[in-house]
């Protein structure tokens, strides 16, 4: 494995068959926003990362990308509880643009 890594083996077999592999795109979905990860995201990363090698083995070029999404309601309540703003005119006098920017 090491040895692979150092000779770049599986960027190698990616590039070779670019030109002639059907592309298979995988948008990942957003990382947690509010807590700690549990074994349930390890069970759906598993479960992805076997998808892309599967499809990889089929021999397309799967291309992974970050799917990235507003996480709402969940961030907003962290931010909150970290700068202590715990109503709607507290979030208006500490200005919505900076609350936003924190968010």
């Amino acid at each position: 494995m090491e040895t692979w890594g150092e000779e770049g083996t599986f960027e190698a077999t990616i590039e070779a068959r670019r030109d002639v592999a059907s592309p298979f795109t995988f948008l990942e979905g957003p990382p947690t926003a509010n807590g700690r990860p549990g074994i349930h995201h390890v069970i759906s990363r598993l479960f992805k990362d076997m998808v892309c090698r599967w499809k990889t083995m089929e021999g397309h070029v799967v291309e992974r990308m970050g799917g990235w999404d507003t996480h709402g309601l969940p961030v907003e309540i962290e931010v909150q509880k970290k700068l202590d703003l715990m109503s709607n005119e507290a979030i208006e006098a500490y200005g919505m643009e900076a609350f936003n920017e924190r968010c």
